[in-house]
């Protein structure tokens, strides 16, 4: 059955491995890094956080973890329970149970984590962005030609508007995305230098929320195989759950008409 895997915060006890019984020896610190090097073989983690056990457990720690993969969160619940790891003694993992969560609910990745979350199944040369306009809004467009020449310490905050689209070559992709940013400005202490570095923060800040927006529209779909299509949300009413005839349907080759709120572009391999 195939995955879809949204540009979203993993939601889901399916995606969530909790392990405990780790050994009270090293710190937390190290302990996350083992952890993050043992099961970072099956998948692209979103977070490993480790805490101390309850007082009534005795020493020791217990660690949750999350993929962004439902199935490769049980590959390593199945292969990593009962073994020893990094350590002398077996861990215990467990794996939640799976629960459909609406889509429309979870919280959308920053823009770093989507552009890592793209390397990871696209490859590094597999996508980017084009930005279509990247617009000052700090003023308003009614200035007369003497409002132009008024200094610009003189406004209250910088404004930046970006539209762009991401691309998928391979899969003949292009999702949009529109992000605005705002950066506050104190007339009395901003100097040219400062100005200039909160501009610049602004037109970031503009075109990663851009680049959010644009990820949104997508999702991965992993299929059963380990080949990977995209599908390419038109609207925000998506729920993450689709039974399997649905994703059979979705994923047909090349491209298919729109079936509702989602429609599936080219699958590599197909």
């Amino acid at each position: 059955m195939a995955e879809l895997v949204p540009f979203a915060v993993p939601t889901g006890s399916d995606k969530t491995l909790l392990v405990w019984e780790l050994s009270s020896g090293p710190t937390a610190e190290a302990l996350q890094h083992s952890l993050f090097t043992v099961f970072s073989q099956f998948g692209l983690l979103y977070s490993v956080r480790v805490f101390p056990n309850a007082a009534v457990a005795g020493p020791g720690f217990y660690a949750v973890i999350k993929f962004y993969s439902a199935r490769d969160a049980y590959r390593a619940q199945k292969a990593c329970n009962q073994k020893q790891l990094f350590q002398k003694s077996p861990v215990k993992i467990r794996l939640g149970t799976q629960h459909k969560a609406v889509q429309h609910n979870a919280l959308a990745l920053n823009s770093s984590r989507c552009q890592e979350l793209a390397n990871y199944y696209f490859g590094f040369n597999g996508w980017s962005k084009r930005i279509i306009k990247l617009q000052d809004l700090s003023d308003p467009e009614e200035e007369t030609e003497n409002e132009d020449m008024v200094a610009p310490l003189q406004r209250q905050s910088l404004k930046f508007f970006c539209a762009l689209e991401v691309v998928l070559p391979s899969y003949e992709c292009r999702s949009p995305g529109v992000g605005m940013a705002e950066e506050p400005l104190d007339n009395l202490e901003e100097g040219p230098l400062s100005l200039l570095m909160k501009r610049k923060k602004t037109q970031k800040l503009a075109i990663q929320k851009a680049m959010t927006d644009a990820f949104q529209k997508l999702q991965i779909v992993v299929l059963e195989s380990g080949k990977i299509a995209v599908a390419y949300r038109s609207c925000e009413e998506v729920t993450d759950a689709r039974t399997e005839e649905e994703l059979q349907d979705l994923i047909q080759a090349d491209s298919l008409e729109c079936r509702g709120p989602l429609r599936s572009l080219s699958c590599l391999g197909f």
